[in-house]
Order: C-alpha cells, then sequence, then structure tokens
C-alpha cells in the first residue's frame, strides 16, 4: 500500500479525486516495465544495492512520486533476509568493547590504532574467523538485509495495483463509508457479504432501488475517536469489492494535517481492477448437479439459481436457489452447506426459523455431524446428505415447509 506521501490527489471542492494512472500510457508502461526488471534481477542484493539501482531509472522529475509508490508496491512483494554469519548483536558487542579498549591503549602509549587486531580479536573471543565478523557487523542494518524472494508482476498488473493502492490509502483516513452495488449473482453478494465480517466492520445492509443493496459500512473501532485503524480495514475491503460490476463507493474522509473533512468517490466506471484471485463465485460440483437434477426430475417446483438476499434480523442471508411452487406461487428458500462454507449452523438456522417460518430449506453436508449437534438432523426444514442432495427429498421437505403439499 502507498504511504501518505505518495498519494497523488487533486481537490474538487469538497471531494477528493485521485490521479490515477492510465494502465495502457506507454510511458507508463515502459517505467513499470524498467522497475519489474530491476526487481527481477534482484535476488541476493541488498536493499542498498536495489536502492542504488532504483534511484537511476527514477530520477528527481516531477513524476518522482509515481516512480517511487511503483518502487515501494514491488518493495512490498520481496521477503529479506539478515545473511551474517554470527548474530550482528552480538558481534557489534564484542568489536564496540574491543574497540574501546584498543583506542585508550593507543591513546596511552602513542601507537595508531589497529582495526585489524580487534576485528581478530573480536573473531577469536565470538570462535569465527575474521571475514566472518567484517560481513556480520551491520548485516541487520536496513540497507544490508538482502532480498531472498520476489514475486513478480506483470508491467500492467502493476499499474492497476497503483491505482487501488492510491484508493485504498485514501480509504485509510475514512471514518465510514456508503457502498451500493448493483445487479450481481447471489454468490458475489455472499462474497462480499462475508468480505464485510471478514473485515470486522459494522455494517447496515439494506436493498435498494434498481436491484441494489446498500451498505453502510463503518470500522470496529468507528464508536471511538478518528483513527488509521478502522481506516485499513476499510481499505482491506476495497479489493473484495472490486470484484463487482456495478457499484458506487462514498467515503468520509478525515484529510491533511487538519484532518478536514473531504469525500472520496469511487465507481466500477473508474476502471480500478482487483488483483485478488476471485475464488467468490466458486460453485461446488454438488451444487450444480443437485440444480440440473432438480429441473430434470422435479415438475411441480420451478428452480432459480439468482435469489435476492433476503434481510434476517439487521444481516443479509443470501441463498442458493428460490424454489417456486407453480399451482400456488409460493417460494421457498433453498442453501447447500457443504465442507466448502462454514458457518454456525445453530445460529443460522434459530435465525432463519424466527424471520421467515416455513420459507427454508437447509441442505446440510452429513460432514457437519462432527461439528454440530445432532439434533439439526430431523429439524423442520433440515435436509442431511451424504455426497449429493437428491432433488425430490428437497422439494418434499419444500413443500413441508411451506404447507403447499398439505
Amino acid at each position: 500500500m502507498l504511504t501518505g506521501k505518495m498519494v497523488r490527489v487533486r481537490m474538487a471542492r469538497s471531494t477528493l479525486v485521485p490521479i490515477y494512472l492510465n494502465p495502457s500510457d506507454r510511458q507508463w508502461l515502459s517505467l513499470a516495465e524498467q522497475l519489474c526488471f530491476a526487481f527481477d534481477d534482484a535476488a541476493g542484493k541488498t536493499r542498498g544495492e536495489l536502492e542504488e539501482t532504483l534511484a537511476e531509472i527514477t530520477g528527481d522529475g516531477p513524476a518522482q512520486l509515481v516512480h517511487q509508490g511503483l518502487a515501494k508496491l514491488l518493495e512490498d512483494r520481496c521477503e529479506y533476509e539478515v545473511f551474517a554469519d554470527a548474530p550482528p548483536d552480538s558481534v557489534r558487542e564484542a568489536v564496540f568493547r574491543l574497540s574501546t579498549e584498543a583506542h585508550a591503549e593507543a591513546a596511552r602509549t602513542k601507537a595508531e590504532f589497529d582495526r585489524a587486531a580487534v576485528i581478530a580479536a573480536a573473531a577469536a573471543e565470538l570462535g569465527i574467523n575474521p571475514e566472518m565478523v567484517d560481513r556480520s557487523l551491520f548485516a541487520d542494518l536496513r540497507n544490508e538485509q538482502r532480498i531472498e524472494k520476489y514475486d513478480p508482476i506483470a508491467p500492467e498488473a502493476l499499474l492497476y495495483r497503483y491505482n487501488v493502492s492510491l484508493a485504498q490509502a485514501i480509504l485509510l483516513r475514512a471514518v465510514g463509508m456508503e457502498v451500493r452495488v448493483w445487479n450481481e449473482t447471489a454468490p458475489r453478494y455472499r462474497q462480499l457479504f462475508r468480505a464485510v465480517k471478514f473485515h470486522r466492520l459494522i455494517a447496515a445492509i439494506r436493498p435498494g432501488d434498481g436491484a441494489s443493496y446498500k451498505l453502510h459500512l463503518e470500522g470496529p473501532l468507528s464508536l471511538f475517536s478518528g483513527t488509521q485503524k478502522y481506516g485499513l480495514q476499510l481499505a482491506l475491503f476495497l479489493p473484495t469489492l472490486l470484484h463487482c460490476r456495478t457499484f458506487e463507493l462514498k467515503a468520509d474522509v478525515l484529510w491533511g494535517a487538519e484532518k478536514k473533512a473531504k469525500q472520496f468517490i469511487l465507481t466500477g466506471a473508474d476502471g480500478l481492477r482487483t488483483h485478488l484471485p476471485d475464488f467468490g463465485v466458486y460453485t461446488p460440483p454438488e451444487i450444480a448437479n443437485f440444480a440440473a437434477n432438480f429441473r430434470e426430475q422435479i415438475k411441480e417446483w420451478s428452480l432459480t439459481d439468482d435469489p435476492a438476499p433476503q434481510l434476517l434480523d439487521g444481516t443479509i442471508w443470501v441463498p442458493d436457489f428460490t424454489l417456486k411452487h407453480h399451482r400456488t406461487g409460493v417460494e421457498v428458500f433453498v442453501e447447500i452447506l457443504g465442507f466448502w462454507r462454514k458457518l454456525d449452523i445453530e445460529s443460522h438456522y434459530k435465525r432463519l426459523k424466527k424471520t421467515i417460518p416455513g420459507k427454508f430449506v437447509l441442505v446440510v453436508s452429513e460432514q457437519y455431524r462432527a461439528d454440530e449437534a445432532d439434533e439439526f438432523a430431523s429439524g423442520d426444514g433440515v435436509y442431511r446428505f451424504k455426497r449429493t442432495p437428491i432433488a425430490a427429498e428437497v422439494a418434499k421437505i419444500a413443500a413441508m415447509v411451506s404447507g403447499v403439499g398439505k
């Protein structure tokens, strides 16, 4: 993530407008290629040696902040190690102590200070050779740390990563934000709401106009004085939001040394791309097979695999399917819980039972038996399966809980 000094924004009244890079611009691509090449060749070098190389590339021109920002993102992809033959602090203690004694003796006898003799004496005391003493003396200082590993990135991807980091650096100063998301799939909404919980954000989620949902987000410390600790959580949430196609983010930000109130706006039209792998919309084969079997075998119900999120006690539940009974029009929501999705089934079941009784079927893998109470093995609206859920059994339970089978 970019540091505060690297953030490039302009002001439009009370709104912060980030100065993003155009990832297709030849100038920026050329710079990114040079920096990536320098890091590709950096394994085994010290930080100091790498910084000398970077200084030749970045220079001190008007675009220096961009150069520094891109280099910072590449540095974050490195793993550094201290290469020393003996603990540097122990080596320094011995060398400095013996050096003090040698300086005092040289002053008393009016002789010249003999550095080599001090190094040799320290080596004998530590049980290593003099060359090892020299290598280890300052090996733990920042510029002497060596690059052990580097996770490479393509130049264009680096420019996209810069833009996301720029937005995240602004959100570090956020005290809260409101997000609106349109027309996403059930797995995507589930991924989004899971990220809210994972980052310990306080969220009020409500349906909005035009098949959208509004999320009012605050950090875990939002009830206290302003702090970047929860701004960090808001910033870390951003890459997950960027998986969505159509969204609008509005953040209230305390900007600058005087912490003036500003607003930051980001939409899908800004073209930012997340760097996170998109595992959130993975559909396990058990779910896909169940849907295909249900549509083929069950004639009394229709199955929709893109259900709308449901409000439950101030939170949002995203089922996997909606079943609609052809004769009565009754709807029942279905959620399949296998090894790929972990949650507290007991609390989840009680919430559904309290909020939407007769409108849900939880299809639970037998693998949960080791962790969950057996009372849910035959509860209303619960169906246990071993490998693949049986469509006829789910339809039977849906009819029973909704009353259409009476």
